[in-house]
């Protein structure tokens, strides 16, 4: 488990990808731009779960490192506030695991990893949203476990969708 890294990119793109038409990604040129914002965003932490079994050369991706692929991936925003003190508050973002690692703990690596960063950066509170959709509660039950819930706050979203191509 480590920091998600620029080479990165390409295994990031393809778990994203899992999501299938769920979720709207952005891939290529503008997907590396895009991911490269992100890792340099002040307060902003990709945590990522590797599978070193299937460590291998990117020569193909014009590179001399090595990289592994990504099983498991979880955003962290750690942001100022005023409030509390002036202590930050963290959120949660983009939490996926690899169909093909599932049930393996490393979910709740990077959630652990995401969590405890948030308290060594002084956070109050960590907040994340999770789905209605799925019969089965979706991953309600998993982030319940880790110690989230929802009894004392409301989790809304207002969404503006990019328009269809």
């Amino acid at each position: 488990m480590r920091l998600a890294r620029e080479t990165d990119y390409a295994s990031v793109v393809e778990l994203y990808a899992e999501f299938g038409g769920v979720v709207p990604g952005i891939s290529g040129e503008e997907g590396l731009a895009q991911w490269r914002t992100l890792l340099a965003h002040p307060g902003t932490s990709v945590i990522v779960a590797v599978d070193e079994s299937k460590k291998a050369t990117v020569a193909e991706q014009e590179s001399d490192q090595t990289c592994a692929p990504i099983c498991s991936i979880v955003t962290l925003h750690v942001l100022p506030n005023m409030t509390y003190l002036g202590r930050p508050y963290a959120l949660i973002e983009n939490v996926i695991t690899s169909q093909r690692y599932r049930g393996q703990g490393l979910g709740r690596q990077v959630m652990e990893r995401a969590i405890d960063m948030a308290w060594q950066a002084g956070a109050y509170k960590i907040m994340l949203l999770t789905g209605k959709g799925r019969k089965d509660g979706g991953a309600k039950g998993f982030y319940e476990s880790l110690g989230f819930s929802d009894e004392d706050k409301y989790g809304m979203t207002l969404r503006k969708l990019p328009a269809r191509k």
